[in-house]
């Protein structure tokens, strides 16, 4: 299934209190639920912005769930390949 990175911008994210986190997931999670399909990898957060990655079938998919979720979803970009410091091996 394809793999996307959605750029969220979130003005003093990085000052979110755990609690403030553990609530979005929960509300991403049931978005998820929701609409099937579109599966949570992993998120960053830095101080004004969530970089989350997720796989689904498409990029709709991905404004569907973040629409659903009430979560911005500024830039939705499909992951093409990934490098790492294994790839110079």
């Amino acid at each position: 299934m394809p793999k996307f990175v959605i750029e969220r911008d979130v003005p003093d994210a990085g000052k979110f209190a755990p609690a403030h986190l553990q609530e979005t997931a929960k509300i991403s999670l049931r978005a998820m639920r929701d609409i099937g399909e579109i599966h949570w990898v992993q998120s960053y957060v830095t101080d004004d912005k969530i970089y989350c990655v997720y796989t689904a079938p498409d990029e709709e998919t991905v404004r569907r769930h973040a629409k659903q979720s009430g979560l911005p979803a500024n830039r939705i970009s499909r992951i093409r390949s990934i490098a790492d410091a294994t790839t110079a091996e």
